[in-house]
Parts: structure tokens; sequence; C-alpha cells
């Protein structure tokens, strides 16, 4: 027997099991035997030509299988299989990274007293001393976001006495980040995340410089925003940035501290296209829209951003400093929930349209079209739904006329205790493979979730297995409350 480590995104597939035991002689085989037991998650794992999908990455214990010999990768008893979606080559250990010749061949400046008691602990480290807190008080990072990693990064960076952090966001402080986004509190409410962050370093530490950039990061602005830092540091939580990031990245020779959240697991590496892969030699394509659930959707622990992003500063350090081993070249996972720790080896593709050895990326692109998605200014608000979509408001005057409506809501049952749709029906989304047949197809079917994306998914499986009569709920239980019952709360 081999067992397949899951990862939380498919663990609603598999009954919630974190770990399934299967047999085979292969790595295909093993994969099969998994379908077949779990037929939900083929479509996660496999185009409809039955081709193992580009954003799932499989790892036979520790190894791409990419680079062995795909599925046909024999198994020997005991070998383990981790499959790694995106959520959202090898690389030799750098002595010397380009960010730290960087620092070097600037001006680096002294330290003040004030600074020479604040970095103490740092100035008795051999690994640092001196010259390397004057390296770091000359270093510089950008930080994408303000949010969940974000900010314990941007923390820690401050204190450590990074010279120069800049900050690229637009959003302003809500109620549910005051959860894990530790740059802001309860008076900032309302406020720019952006004012919020600028206030919070300014406290830590007023030697630092800090840059805001009120903004949407983009395809017009990215390579600009990018040229005065060494490092990038990756707090996004959407694909269209991440591939964004990642392409500016390449183009302009910046290396990329990457981490990511989602649940209970975090990811972390370092992207750094001169001396090892990138994030498309990893997942060379997004996944399809909607179907890997967001934070917003899936929920987060509060305390993960701050694992995740302590070690992103941690990298950024280090790239800075010329110290250590950075994640170069290595993909670190972990699982909060047992408390476990996994690394993979990555390795540079040579195919990769970026990073590879004939390139076709050779300028930043429309990230949203190459994500499936429209841009956000195409769905006006209150806009006719199509065929396939309902509004909250359309739903609420047919349910007042007593049309027949079965409301399926597809979420989870802990979201479910928080606010519903009066008279819903709950199949989560990972359930409703085995228990579609608990539905009436005769009956008028609208599929609900929080926002949208899931419950789309779950049209679009019912109308695959033979229903009609679907629509999907456009904005989900958020618009519902905005638009109709705004006496619920919203999460």
């Amino acid at each position: 027997m081999n067992t397949i480590h899951i990862p939380t995104p498919l663990r609603p597939f598999t009954d919630k099991k974190e770990s399934v035991e299967v047999s085979g002689g292969t790595v295909g085989e093993l994969l099969a035997d998994l379908t077949r037991r779990y037929d939900g998650l083929r479509k996660h794992l496999y185009t409809d030509e039955g081709k193992l999908r580009n954003f799932v990455n499989v790892y036979l214990n520790d190894e791409d299988i990419r680079y062995l010999q795909r599925e046909q990768t024999p198994v020997k008893p005991g070998d383990s299989l981790s499959i790694v979606p995106s959520v959202a080559g090898g690389a030799p250990t750098v002595t010397t990274p380009p960010e730290a010749e960087k620092a070097s061949a600037r001006a680096v400046p002294d330290l003040s007293q004030d600074e020479i008691k604040r970095y103490s602990r740092h100035l008795i480290m051999p690994e640092v001393g001196m010259d390397g807190q004057r390296k770091l008080k000359a270093g510089s990072v950008l930080c994408i976001g303000a949010g969940g990693l974000g900010s314990p990064a941007a923390m820690y960076l401050a204190a450590a006495g990074l010279g120069r952090i800049g900050i690229v966001d637009f959003d302003v402080v809500d109620f549910s980040n005051l959860q894990r986004q530790l740059l802001h509190g309860t008076p900032d409410v309302g406020r720019s995340k952006l004012d919020s962050a600028r206030d919070r370093l300014r406290t830590l530490n007023p030697h630092v410089h800090v840059d805001t950039y009120d903004t949407s990061l983009s395809s017009e602005n990215a390579l600009e925003l990018f040229e005065p830092y060494d490092v990038i540091l990756d707090g996004t939580d959407n694909f269209p940035t991440r591939y964004l990031v990642n392409d500016a990245c390449v183009l302009s020779g910046k290396p990329n501290a990457y981490g990511s959240i989602f649940r209970f697991e975090g990811q972390a590496s370092v992207f750094a296209a001169r001396n090892g892969p990138c994030y498309r030699c990893l997942y060379p394509e997004p996944p399809p829209p909607g179907l890997v659930p967001s934070c917003a959707e899936g929920g987060v622990l509060g305390v993960l951003p701050g694992i995740i992003g302590v070690i992103q500063a941690t990298e950024t350090i280090k790239l800075i400093l010329g110290v250590g081993e950075p994640l170069i070249g290595r993909f670190l996972v972990y699982d909060a929930l047992r408390m476990r720790f996994r690394e993979l080896k990555l390795r540079k593709d040579p195919e990769c349209p970026v990073c590879g050895t004939n390139r076709t990326v050779t300028k930043l692109i429309d990230y949203e079209q190459f994500c499936g998605l429209r841009p956000a200014s195409e769905v006006q608000a209150g806009a006719p739904a199509d065929d396939w979509e309902i509004t909250a408001t359309e739903l609420k005057r047919r349910l007042d006329a007593g049309d027949d409506l079965l409301i399926l809501d597809v979420r989870e049952p802990n979201e479910y205790q928080i606010n519903r749709i009066a008279g819903s029906t709950l199949i989560p989304l990972g359930e409703l493979p085995r228990r579609y047949q608990e539905l009436d197809p005769s009956r008028e079917i609208i599929t609900q979730c929080k926002v949208g994306a899931r419950s789309a998914r779950a049209a679009e499986f019912l109308h695959s297995v033979g229903f009609t009569k679907v629509k999907n709920l456009r904005g989900g239980i958020v618009e519902w409350i905005d638009q109709v019952d705004p006496s619920q709360p919203k999460y």
C-alpha cells in the first residue's frame, strides 16, 4: 500500500481525509485508485482529455514526477505521493545573491547610536554584525499587499531595520481583516490600509522609510514599481496578480519571496529566475476560474499568515545579507494542524515561457485574460443576469410570487450556521457528486454559496449530469444580504 497526502483544498472531496491509502504499481495507478474511490476529485486533477492538470503538481516522496517518468513512474511499497495544487527545477545554493551584491555596491550608510542600541542583538551575531546591519539599512523590499502575509512580513522587516519598505495596496480595513492582519487595529476599520500600515511601521521603527502606492498592481505599472527595490515580497491573494508578480520579477531580475495560505496550510519559496525556477516552472497555467477557493471562501487560520509571512521576511533578510541557504529550488509546505513542515524539490523548467531557454513571454501581458477572468469593470452592479444566473432581487421577487424553487446551498456546514436563505437545502460542494440524486431534476434549482464561485461550479456539475433547470445566484449570500436581507451577519 501507498499513501497519497491530500491538500486542504481537495479534502472536501475525500470525506475530509488528510491522506488516503491506495494501491498500484505506478503513480498513475495510485491516482487512478484514488479517483475511483473519490470521483469528485477527477475534474480537479485531470482535464476532460484525461491529462493531469498543469496547475496540479504531484510529488513522489520529494521528487516532482514531471522530472521522473510522470504517471508511468514506478512506486515501491511505502512510497508516498503529495498533491500540490496552486493555492490562487532545482538550483544550487547562493552564497552571495545579486541582491546582496547590489546592497554592497551602493553607498552603505552608517548606523546612528540609537540604531546601534536598537539592533544590538543583530550586531553581536557574526552572521550579521555591523556590516550586515548596514546592508539591511541600505536594502529595500516591495510588499505586494498589506493584508495577511504583508502584515507580519512588513512588521518584522521594519523591526529588523530594513531601510526602505514599499507597500502596494488599494483596499480599506474591514472588520474581517482583524483576525489576522496585525498591521491594522479596530480603530483603523474604514481607513486606507496604506495609511494604517504606514502609521504602524513608523511606530515600530522611525528609522525605516515607508513608501506607499495606492494603486492596483498592473502590467502598466509593475516594472516601474519594482525597479528601485532589491526584493519583491508576494502577499497577493489572487492568481492574475500572482502571475503578474512572477513575470515582472523575471523580466526585471528581481527575486520573488513567495507565500500563499489556505485554511491550515501554507506554502513558501523564493523564485529567482537567475538562479532557479520561477512560479511558472511550478505552475505553468492557472486553474480555471472558481475551481480553487480563495481564503474569503475557504477561510484561513488567523496565525497561519503570521508563520508564512515571517518565513517570507526571513528569506528577504537572508537574500539582502547574502547569508544562509535561500529557498531557491525548494518548496516549503506547512500543515498547522499536524505542525509539520515538508520540503519538496523544484526544478527550473527549460520550456518555461518566461524564464526558459526559448522564452515566449518577453513583456507583461493581460493577466485577467490569461487567468480566464473578466475585469470587474465589465460586471456592472444590477446588470441583468444571463440564462445561467439569477440576481438576488430577482430571486426574492420569484420567492414572493410563490414560484417552486429549490435553493441549493453548497457551502460548508459551519458557514451555513452563520447565515442562510430561509428554506435552502445544504449539500456541500464536495459532497454533491455523490448526493445529487437526492435532488429532484424536475424542479428549478438555484445554486448558492458565499459569493457565487463555488455555486457556479455546482451549477455546471448539475448540468453535466442531466439537470436542465439550474441557475446560479450571482454574488451569493453576500449579495442576498446586501440587497434583500441586511438583518443577517456577513462574514
